[in-house]
């Protein structure tokens, strides 16, 4: 009589521990708040290229090439704070429904609103990302965790820096 061999499901792959000083609970908080500035910076970066697309008017020529300076940077934000969060050990969110339900920002007008309109969704649009990476301060200090510090100090210089600098265009 021979014994049946029974096969028994794989183990699951051990999670590799991260070590690097932060706790999982402080690490889970703060990728949390990146994963939020990602989603900011994403609807920012889409609102800001459909506005180079399509704006219009007599300011045409210098909106356009500062929307272009404006989307490019942005999207060469978002890579540095996915992976911030990788390091972090957390998956980075990637969809349009994920960014969806976690940006503080209003998705753009389905119909171009005016030149200085797109001014103003972008001051505000700024200064949104601006608050969320503010927010996240406070546990990424608490933490120690500077790289994530120096991050977040980068991203609100360039946040308030292109405020400004659109607010101008409204100041006449």
């Amino acid at each position: 009589m021979t014994k049946s061999k029974t096969k028994s499901a794989p183990a699951a792959t051990p999670r590799v521990g991260i070590h690097i000083g932060i706790s999982e609970k402080d690490r889970s908080a703060i990728s949390e708040g990146l994963s939020r500035l990602l989603a900011d910076t994403y609807t920012l970066y889409l609102t800001t290229h459909n506005f180079h697309w399509n704006v219009t008017g007599p300011m045409f020529n210098s909106l356009h090439a500062m929307f272009m300076a404006q989307y490019t940077e942005l999207w060469n934000a978002a890579d540095p704070i996915a992976e911030r969060i990788r390091s972090l050990g957390h998956f980075a969110p990637g969809s349009y429904a994920q960014f969806g339900a976690l940006t503080s920002l209003k998705d753009a007008p389905a119909v171009p609103p005016s030149a200085l309109d797109m001014v103003r969704v972008l001051v505000e649009g700024h200064e949104a990302v601006a608050r969320t990476a503010r927010s996240i301060f406070a546990i990424a200090d608490k933490a120690s965790d500077e790289p994530t510090a120096d991050l977040l100090t980068q991203r609100l210089t360039v946040h308030e820096q292109a405020a400004w600098m659109l607010r101008a265009n409204l100041e006449g």
